[in-house]
C-alpha cells in the first residue's frame, strides 16, 4: 500500500496512464475505418467539422471504454503479466473514480455526437451499450472479439448518421467487413495472454480456436479486404484504392509472418502494427475523391 495518495500531477499521470494515452494504437483502429465510411458517406472531403467530431469522439470514446474496460476486468488482470500493473487493478486508482472519469468522457463525446444530426445522437445509445456489452462477452461467448467487431465498427454507421441523416443498409456491409479485421487483429491481441487465460478461465478466440488460429486470423484478413474491396470498388474504385489494396495485402502476410511461431512479442507487434493496415485504406478513399475533386 502506498504510504500517501498521489498528489495532483501524479493522479493526472494514473488518469492518462488509464486511458493508455502513450498507446494511440486503440482508438486509431477505430478512427480509420470511421473516416473511411465519414468520406464514403460524404463522398468526399466531409468538412472540419464533422472531422473534428469524429477524431474528437473517437478518442474519447476509447478513453472511456478504456475505464470501463479495466474496472469490469480488474479481478481477472491482476493475473495477468501484461495488465497486472494497470492503475485499476493495481489499486492506484478505484474503481468508483475510474467509473466517473470514464462518464465524464462518455458525456463530452456525446456532447460532440449533439451537434451532428438526430440520427447520430439515436444511433449513439447502442453504439454505448455495445462497448459496455463488451467486457463482460469475455466471460460469457466463445468469440468476444465478435462483440469488440461491432463495437470498434459502429464508427461506420455513426458516420452515415452524421453525414447522411440515415443509416442505409450499405454501411451495415461495412460494419460487417470491419468486423472481419477486427476479428483478425483481436486475435493477435488474446494471442498474446492466451496462457494467462485459459489458467484464469477466460473465454477468447485465441483459445477457441486453439492451433487454427493463425489460419483463422489470415481467413479473417482475408475475408476483410475482400469484403471492403468488393464494397467500396463501385464507390472508389481506382488506381489509389486498388494499391491501397495491395498494400494492405502486403501488410497482412508481414502480420501472419510476425505470428506464425506465437510467440508473445511477435503477436502484440501485428496488433500494434494493424492501424497501419487502417490508415492505407483510409488514404486510398481519401485519395480517390481528393483526385475526382481536383481541376483537370
Amino acid at each position: 500500500m502506498n504510504a500517501a495518495a498521489p498528489g495532483a500531477p501524479g493522479r493526472l499521470a494514473l488518469y492518462l496512464d488509464l486511458i493508455r494515452w502513450d498507446r494511440p494504437a486503440g482508438w486509431l483502429l477505430l478512427l480509420w475505418p470511421s473516416l473511411s465510411a465519414l468520406w464514403l458517406a460524404a463522398e468526399g472531403w466531409p468538412g472540419w467539422h464533422l472531422l473534428a467530431v469524429f477524431v474528437l469522439g473517437t478518442i474519447l470514446m476509447r478513453s472511456a471504454g478504456c475505464c470501463s474496460n479495466d474496472v469490469a476486468d480488474r479481478e481477472f488482470d491482476r493475473h495477468v503479466k501484461r495488465t497486472a500493473q494497470r492503475p485499476v487493478t493495481s489499486g492506484r486508482v478505484q474503481a468508483r473514480e475510474a467509473l466517473l472519469l470514464g462518464a465524464a468522457l462518455a458525456l463530452l463525446a456525446f456532447m460532440l455526437v449533439l451537434t451532428t444530426t438526430a440520427a447520430a445522437v439515436a444511433w449513439s445509445v447502442p453504439a454505448l451499450l455495445v462497448a459496455l456489452l463488451y467486457p463482460y462477452a469475455k466471460r460469457v461467448f466463445a468469440m468476444p472479439q465478435a462483440v469488440l467487431g461491432v463495437a470498434f465498427s459502429f464508427g461506420i454507421p455513426m458516420a452515415y448518421a452524421a453525414a447522411q441523416g440515415a443509416v442505409p443498409a450499405f454501411a451495415w456491409a461495412l460494419l460487417l467487413a470491419n468486423l472481419f479485421w477486427v476479428l483478425a487483429y483481436d486475435t493477435e491481441y488474446a494471442m498474446v495472454d492466451r496462457d494467462d487465460d485459459l489458467r484464469i478461465g477466460m473465454k477468447t478466440s485465441a483459445i477457441t480456436l486453439g492451433r487454427f488460429d493463425v489460419a483463422a486470423v489470415a481467413g479473417f484478413y482475408l475475408l476483410h479486404l475482400l469484403l471492403w474491396g468488393a464494397l467500396l470498388w463501385p464507390q472508389v474504385g481506382g488506381l489509389w484504392f486498388g494499391l491501397a489494396l495491395g498494400l494492405a495485402l502486403a501488410q497482412v502476410g508481414w502480420h501472419l509472418g510476425l505470428i506464425r511461431q506465437r510467440q508473445r512479442e511477435g503477436c502484440f507487434r501485428a496488433f500494434k502494427l494493424n492501424h497501419w493496415l487502417g490508415f492505407t485504406l483510409f488514404a486510398g478513399v481519401a485519395l480517390e475523391y481528393a483526385l475526382r475533386g481536383a481541376p483537370a
